[in-house]
């Protein structure tokens, strides 16, 4: 049975979302401010992390900061504003995914299942890819330029395995929330482009570069030759 550490310190939340994770076979632990969040991660050592940003001590960023620093464990957060900057802020701290309150509980369990399960799954196929500089190991999810290595979050990962396998083509941004985080986004879509432009600060000194088409998505190709 898998593990969900809810924090929030409304307990309606809690319960709310205990209901119906519960009813998906889930075991949920919870906490009530972020220092509690942080010693319990520690001892209950959750599969998944559901976790407000608006807490009474500790903030969720902060929170998200200090659990990012020793763990890839996936992370949900939770806002009350509909503001991009919270989401932009939390997927740039490492949250894998947000969803704003008022939600709807049945989204939020199904949030959890497709993060888990992108999280578990990885890149499905074993093998190698090599592109210039660059090179992928799918098993091992690990990453090197010009043998150096690159230290890629979950999504970030998995969105690089999308694009090394559909290098040259253009992919929509909900084909890759298709992809990569494995449902439906309801239409938000901006997640792609946090994740994107992290890949490329981090792919910056690869041989491959990722496009922008305007109104379509992105595409990822090797960089033109200069000799």
């Amino acid at each position: 049975m898998q593990t969900i550490l809810v924090v929030d310190d409304e307990s309606n939340i809690i319960e709310l979302a205990r209901l119906y994770l519960e009813r998906d076979g889930y075991k949920v632990e919870s906490a009530a401010n972020g220092r509690e969040a942080i010693s319990k991660q520690k001892s209950v050592n959750p599969d998944l992390i559901i976790l407000d940003l608006m807490l009474p001590d500790i903030d969720g960023f902060e929170v998200c900061r200090q659990i990012r620093a020793k763990s890839a464990i996936p992370i949900l957060m939770l806002t009350a504003r509909k503001e991009d900057v919270d989401k932009i802020i939390g997927l740039e701290l490492g949250a894998d995914d947000y969803l704003t309150k008022p939600f709807n509980p049945r989204e939020l369990a199904a949030r959890v299942k497709a993060v888990l399960r992108r999280y578990q799954t990885g890149a499905t196929p074993r093998e190698m890819m090599e592109i210039g500089n660059l090179r992928i190991d799918l098993p091992a999810r690990e990453v090197t330029v010009a043998g150096k290595p690159v230290a890629l979050r979950v999504k970030e990962f998995d969105l690089l395995a999308a694009f090394a396998q559909n290098i040259g083509i253009v992919l929509s941004r909900e084909k890759l929330l298709e992809i990569v985080w494995g449902y439906d986004y309801y239409g938000e879509t901006r997640t792609v482009d946090v994740h994107v432009k992290n890949l490329r600060d981090k792919l910056s000194a690869s041989d491959v570069s990722i496009e922008t088409f305007r109104g379509t998505g992105y595409k990822m190709s090797p960089a033109r030759s200069t000799g």
